[in-house]
């Protein structure tokens, strides 16, 4: 098979990678660029651990090809923090202890993003609707919606 040259921003970086004509964007991410926050947990777009931002819309990264990523803007989860200084949702991720094992959580992390950029002042019932195609495993999701709330208040100054 034949690899494509790719060429995108990642985090607001300008990459380049090749990829073969089947390879997921999410492969590429994690084999080709070495970002492994992202993670696979079911591969058929079914779980929300994968998600990132393609080109501002919330996307599975395992189910866009490598090749469609070609002149677009990504988002991961490494792209969340500002060096050491963790994104508000990230701290409150851990003042809540919103998370377990790990495999949702990037994937909690930018879906909760996008909402938040969306929609600054969510209800719970918004959240929950939001968050809806992440699944989690441990936490029962009460934690991950308190830690997500409060991150919203603390970024509208409330």
């Amino acid at each position: 098979m034949s690899k494509h040259r790719v060429t995108a921003t990642v985090n607001g970086d300008a990459v380049e990678f090749l990829c073969e004509t089947g390879e997921t964007l999410l492969e590429a991410l994690r084999d080709e660029l070495q970002l492994t926050g992202t993670k696979e947990g079911c591969g058929t777009g079914d779980c929300g651990a994968c998600s990132v931002m393609l080109d501002g819309r919330l996307v599975c990264s395992c189910l866009v090809l490598g090749v469609e990523a070609q002149g677009k803007t990504i988002e991961t989860v490494e792209g969340m923090a500002k060096g050491d200084e963790l994104h508000p949702l990230q701290r409150k991720f851990l003042e809540h202890a919103a998370l377990q094992c790990g495999i949702c959580t990037p994937g909690m992390l930018i879906s909760a993003r996008a909402l938040l950029e969306r929609n600054p002042d969510p209800t719970e019932e918004e959240v929950r609707y939001w968050l809806a195609g992440n699944l989690c495993r441990c936490t029962g999701y009460h934690k991950i919606v308190e830690a997500v709330l409060d991150a919203a208040r603390e970024m509208r100054g409330a």
